[in-house]
């Protein structure tokens, strides 16, 4: 079982260059002993694929990714591209995470009418895996047309694991035929054993936990509260908080010492996670991350 962390952790605002602090932090990752670190994509942040690039290549033998990059409007002719180029930068350390992202969070951004998203995915992950394999492409679907006019592979990018943050019934099942596992975020212990792992028989299960270790508790948890409320908004995630029969995001953030973050992350392994990335972990300090980063290093080594 292997540990990881995504970024931005939640501590970065103030910092005078987003990609400068973002390396550092992945640096420190590498020297507290984490296994990986995993880049989060926003409409208008950091581009993720780009910033794991530099990471995979300033930390050799660190395993960077993306968590995630919407599929959506992203053509994967491009993302194939962008993940090519950051795995030869990375030397062989880059996965590409990508995931559907929500209709109704992504839609009024872009102003594209947002396609039927399992045949979506599952056209998407067609073209990627051909483009990876080094085949000729030339896929005609009903949300994807791909047919580049020449090699679409970039030197050095060969061997790209692919990753979806897949949790429903119907992504599952097109990520455990067509990827090489899944990402979800605020999947718990239940919902992984009940609903993800059963799916993903054989596959890389990369659960997304929140998780900060910290003196004050319950001044951490309503910060907590008042910065998760929206995912219980979103259907998909409503969902498998349903799965998981809490009522708040909030209620899965494994918040407290260092023993009780260690027990509460390894309910996760012991739910069938392969690994674990623990997230938001400077959602109130810079010290409150250096601190959980230090525990959590411990796990798997």
């Amino acid at each position: 079982m292997t540990i990881g962390v995504t970024l931005p952790a939640g501590d970065t605002d103030a910092a005078p260059n987003l990609v400068d602090e973002l390396l550092t932090q992945a640096r420190q990752a590498a020297e507290a002993g984490l296994k990986s670190v995993w880049f989060s994509q926003l409409p208008l942040s950091q581009d993720a694929i780009a910033v794991a690039a530099l990471a995979g290549r300033e930390n050799p033998g660190l395993e960077v990714g993306t968590s995630v990059v919407p599929t959506y409007p992203r053509h994967p002719l491009l993302v194939a591209s962008a993940a090519q180029t950051a795995q030869a930068a990375a030397h062989g350390n880059f996965t590409l995470g990508i995931g559907l992202g929500s209709k109704g969070f992504l839609g009024p951004v872009y102003g594209v009418e947002y396609p039927p998203p399992i045949r979506h995915l599952r056209e998407y992950l067609t073209v990627l895996k051909q483009v990876f394999a080094g085949e000729a492409v030339d896929f005609q679907g009903e949300t994807v047309q791909a047919k580049p006019l020449g090699p679409s592979t970039v030197a050095g990018g060969k061997d790209i694991p692919v990753i979806v943050a897949a949790m429903g019934p119907q992504a599952l099942k097109v990520t455990a035929e067509l990827a090489d596992g899944t990402l979800p975020f605020l999947a718990g212990p239940r919902a992984l054993s009940e609903q993800i792992v059963p799916a993903m028989a054989g596959k890389r299960i990369i659960a997304a936990v929140p998780a900060i270790v910290t003196d004050e508790p319950d001044e951490v948890r309503a910060k907590a509260v008042e910065q998760m409320g929206f995912y219980g908004q979103i259907p998909s995630y409503r969902r498998i908080l349903d799965v998981e029969g809490v009522g708040h995001a909030a209620d899965l953030a494994i918040i407290g010492d260092e023993k009780t973050v260690l027990a509460g992350l390894q309910r996760y392994y012991d739910a069938g996670a392969t690994d674990v990335l623990v997230s938001q972990t400077g959602m109130r300090s810079s010290a409150e991350r250096r601190r959980t980063w230090e525990v959590i290093s411990s796990i798997g080594s």
